[in-house]
């Protein structure tokens, strides 16, 4: 411990990294320097400069960073509709490059020698920032606190912070909190009563949506414009990334719209029970979609499709940094030089719902061909008769020999 001399933690403020702060000061023979990105958690943001100076930290980083993570990190991600195991938008696995690239870039910037961040041991987030902190320098040390000390449960964790006086804001009276991690794309909740997998999450602890039952009665349309496979306006008005992921995130969040409960399969060989609120990103998933079903030629549209639980895998596991993920995003990207035109989509209730997609530069929907009036020459049915009869014939052979 005593080789290490200064130390960039990532910092959110929350009950975790705060007692790491403290723990790193008192077993690490080196300076500690925090590091919080803003990437839409809101208050926290104050919170950890608040604790953080309690502690007598001298540099405290803390870098508005929003939209980098939804321009850079969220909406290339989107361009794949990528989604994990046919729910999870990946809501903080998307965030975790993002967060650890900017720590080995300070411990550069401040002769730092170490890093450290506040993932437990039996989680995917300590793969996600060890593997980014590793191509971003393979000589970086990296420190795990959750793999070396012995406060091995959230109780031992509020013992410690209340010995040292360490503040804790707590969700549900006397319990443990809930394990959240927040930023612009979503809001996750883990541990408590959520441990167990046949527990309904109580309605409070929801914090970015309401209640479905409880949404407006009346459905909200609202219209979306794509440009290279990127949402750039919204209802007509062009916002920046960060912008119109925050506007959806409202619209969204007032219209119930978001909300999965899920058991996934962790990198690291568990099951793990979480919930998520991600209002924002399940419209634009929703509506990227849409947009591509009229401007993608169906191979190219299939292969996406196919190529996207790979691309997931590789973000939920951490390898964004990996030239693999780096391959896939140059053919997803290629792709997507097509995807144009607009999409109005309708809010009630929870539920998402296209209503309409159009695209007048791209779109590969022919009226004249697909109509089932006369379509005046546009298309031959009688060319069906042979197609089929090709297609079927190793199913006729097949049928012979049986």
């Amino acid at each position: 411990m005593s080789e290490v001399r200064k130390i960039v933690l990532a910092y959110s403020g929350g009950l975790d990294t705060s007692v790491i702060l403290k723990w790193l000061q008192e077993n690490y023979a080196a300076e500690v320097v925090t590091f919080t990105a803003d990437i839409g958690q809101g208050e926290e943001v104050k919170i950890a400069r608040e604790k953080a100076q309690q502690f007598n930290v001298r540099e405290i980083y803390i870098e508005d960073l929003h939209e980098m993570f939804a321009g850079d990190f969220v909406f290339p991600m989107f361009r794949a509709n990528a989604i994990y195991e046919g729910e999870y938008l990946l809501g903080t696995a998307i965030a975790r490059p993002l967060i650890a690239q900017r720590l080995v870039e300070i411990a550069n910037e401040t002769g730092a020698d170490a890093i450290a961040h506040g993932a437990t041991g039996k989680g995917n987030d300590q793969v996600r920032f060890e593997l980014t902190a590793y191509a971003m320098n393979p000589n970086i040390r990296v420190i795990a606190p959750w793999r070396e000390w012995d406060l091995s449960s959230r109780e031992r964790l509020l013992a410690y912070a209340q010995k040292h006086g360490i503040p804790v804001e707590k969700r549900r009276g006397t319990e443990s909190p809930y394990s959240m991690d927040a930023n612009l794309l979503h809001i996750s909740y883990e541990g408590g009563v959520l441990e167990d997998p046949w527990a309904e999450p109580d309605e409070n602890m929801w914090s970015r949506t309401v209640a479905p039952e409880q949404a407006p009665d009346q459905p909200l349309y609202l219209q979306l414009t794509f440009e290279r496979g990127d949402a750039v306006a919204l209802d007509g008005q062009r916002l920046s990334p960060a912008q119109l992921l925050g506007a959806l995130n409202e619209l969204g969040g007032r219209h119930g719209v978001g909300r999965i409960d899920i058991v996934e399969n962790r990198y690291v060989g568990m099951k793990s029970r979480g919930c998520y609120e991600t209002p924002g990103g399940t419209i634009l998933l929703k509506a990227h979609r849409a947009i591509e079903s009229i401007t993608l030629d169906r191979e190219v549209a299939h292969l996406k499709d196919e190529l996207m639980p790979r691309y997931a895998s590789l973000i939920y596991n951490g390898y964004w940094w990996s030239p693999e993920r780096r391959m896939l995003q140059t053919a997803i990207d290629s792709s997507q030089t097509s995807v144009n035109g607009e999409v109005r989509l309708k809010l009630h209730k929870g539920n998402v719902t296209v209503a309409g997609r159009r695209s007048d530069t791209d779109s590969l929907f022919d009226a004249d061909v697909v109509t089932f009036e006369d379509d005046a020459g546009a298309y031959n049915q009688h060319d069906a008769e042979g197609f089929i009869k090709l297609n079927a014939l190793r199913l006729r052979i097949a049928a012979r020999k049986r």
